[in-house]
């Protein structure tokens, strides 16, 4: 499909009003057609609550909204056009709570951070990172309803900064990127600081408490490079990383710094024992048109390749980049395992 159909395609899926992607870009599109959700929410409804049905139903309609605003905004700046002919709208907020990250070359001011305190006794705490353009709160409301009450969930907001993949236009990121996969440049610098940004939430957790990162699209981007800087111990610069991760799931992501993870952690024996005994679990649909099932699984194969022996990866046909019911029981049965929950009294 060309890529000007693609962007018609995606279009025609959204609703008129003014809606906030999976990327967290404010899209206001016009004369569009009325939107339907799929016939799957709608009958997984029966099976569980209200909340989360509406919750998931809701993460659906942002993930498809956020395809036609990404190939809107590229579409544009390949042809040449400006922000003000571009077929989306978009607006950025600003935060009121802010922690900063300081790097030798850039300060990075991430946005509020999001908490959902747990319903029952409280044995694990897991830091979940959103996606290109979004913030901490879209996710929040969906893990709210999730059936894991002993999980203290944390969901901050990337900083905002300029982009490649639009062309310098800003927006909230946790790393700078070209291309929303393995192949692209790495931004070490950018992925170090949302590492440690994740390692600095997590480290004034209780010792008893077993920790946890996960993310969605650059969010799981993010949470896999978080896994391979405890495995080996330190992040891109060299600085200790100081926390021990019990789970890691990524949905609908790829692997930063795949080319030099073998280089990063042959040779160490620790390095290799925390690679083979942190749980994994990365999600993929391969109906994703932003990152291609394809980098999804070569992400898996490399994981897997390089002494990360506990890597499941699920697939789903027809998902696209967006998540469904029986993509987020997957990950409520992983945590439970990974996290100790299992036996655990609300």
């Amino acid at each position: 499909m060309k890529a000007r159909e693609r962007v018609a395609t995606w279009g025609s899926a959204l609703p008129a009003r003014s809606q906030r992607s999976t990327f967290g870009l404010r899209v206001s599109y016009i004369a569009l057609s009325a939107y339907s959700p799929p016939p799957l929410l709608t009958e997984e409804r029966s099976g569980r609550s209200e909340a989360r049905a509406d919750a998931l139903s809701g993460a659906l309609r942002v993930g498809r909204a956020s395809c036609a605003a990404i190939a809107s905004r590229i579409w544009a700046l390949l042809a040449g056009r400006g922000t003000g002919s571009a077929a989306a709208e978009m607006s950025y907020g600003s935060s009121s709570i802010a922690s900063g990250a300081k790097t030798a070359t850039r300060t990075f001011d991430f946005g509020r951070t999001h908490v959902v305190r747990p319903k029952g006794r409280h044995l694990a705490t897991v830091v979940w990172l959103h996606g290109l353009g979004d913030n901490g709160a879209s996710w929040s409301q969906l893990l709210e309803t999730l059936p894991l009450p002993n999980i203290k969930w944390i969901c901050p907001t990337a900083p905002t900064r300029p982009v490649a993949i639009f062309g310098g236009f800003p927006s909230t990121s946790w790393f700078d990127v070209t291309d929303l996969s393995e192949d692209g440049p790495d931004d070490i610098e950018g992925l170090d600081a949302s590492a440690a940004h994740v390692a600095n939430l997590l480290s004034t957790e209780p010792a008893d408490i077993k920790l946890g990162v996960g993310g969605f699209s650059m969010g799981a981007a993010t949470a896999l490079y978080s896994a391979t800087s405890c495995a080996h111990g330190t992040y891109g610069n060299g600085k200790p990383y100081p926390v021990n991760l019990s789970s890691v799931v990524g949905l609908s992501g790829w692997l930063p710094c795949a080319r030099s993870l073998k280089s990063k952690l042959e040779g160490s024996q620790d390095a290799a024992r925390r690679a083979s005994s942190l749980p994994i679990l990365l999600c993929h649909g391969k109906g994703d048109e932003v990152v291609l099932y394809k980098h999804g699984e070569r992400s898996a194969q490399v994981l897997k390749s390089n002494r990360f022996e506990n890597v499941t990866f699920k697939t789903y046909n027809g998902l696209g980049h967006y998540t469904v019911p029986g993509e987020m029981d997957d990950v409520c049965k992983f945590l439970t395992a990974t996290l100790g929950l299992d036996g655990s009294h609300s």
